[in-house]
């Protein structure tokens, strides 16, 4: 549950917070989905979690924390934490396994729901035939992606006068430099990013509403089909 942490969440609609966990879930769907299919790829599924709440022991704006990389993060808004777990995720995969391509989801940003709505999930790619690969599965299934600029332009809205970058970069661009946080922890991965917080769930009738899954047990179908295991 995600109320925002010390720089907590407005009142209304905070009950929605209980979908914020739809990339972990996604990434327990997909999981089951390829074991029930007994889908023959080497697949593992990492999920980070925690509970954002207020609390004593709890991050400030202000406080600059160390990442699973080394790298240093100055916290300007606590409810900005998703990407402070998914970066130690990246980290973990990156010293652990040896993946051809690694895939996170999250409902990371309002932002990407301002510009592309509940249709689509923002998608981000450090490699083009990855992103046209997740792009082609969308289209395929009704799970669709619409593809980010992961331009370094957006890196200086990253910067902190105290540690190696901030956990936010302002109003502009919020899901893009989300996402340009990110890369930072994934510059050695054949990467993807899908920003799903306008397409994991909806309010009428309220629930979630199973995506990416599709989109992504496709692109895993392709790849076996393929040969990429």
């Amino acid at each position: 549950f995600d109320a925002g942490g010390i720089s907590i969440k407005p009142a209304a609609a905070m009950d929605e917070m209980k979908y914020d966990m739809c990339g972990g879930a996604a990434v327990f769907g997909a999981m089951k989905a390829v074991a029930e299919l007994d889908l023959p790829i080497n697949l593992v599924g990492v999920v980070p979690s925690s509970e954002n709440l207020p609390d004593g022991m709890a991050n400030k704006p202000g406080d600059i924390v160390t990442s699973m990389s080394g790298q240093t993060i100055e916290i300007l808004n606590t409810d900005a934490e998703g990407r402070l777990l998914l970066c130690d995720a990246l980290t973990y995969v990156e010293q652990h396994y040896d993946p051809d391509c690694v895939i996170d989801m999250a409902t990371l940003t309002g932002a990407v729901i301002v510009a592309l709505g509940s249709h689509a999930s923002g998608l981000y790619a450090n490699q083009p035939a990855l992103a046209r690969a997740l792009t082609s599965a969308g289209e395929y299934m009704g799970d669709r992606v619409w593809e980010m600029p992961l331009w370094e332009d957006y890196q200086s809205a990253l910067k902190s006068p105290f540690a190696d970058m901030a956990n936010v970069g302002g109003r502009e661009a919020g899901s893009v430099t989300a996402a340009c946080f990110l890369h930072r922890y994934a510059r050695k991965l054949r990467w993807a990013h899908l920003d799903i917080a306008g397409s994991a769930w909806k309010q009428s009738p309220k629930g979630a509403t199973a995506r990416p899954v599709p989109l992504l047990l496709q692109f895993l179908l392709q790849r076996t089909e393929n040969g990429d295991s």
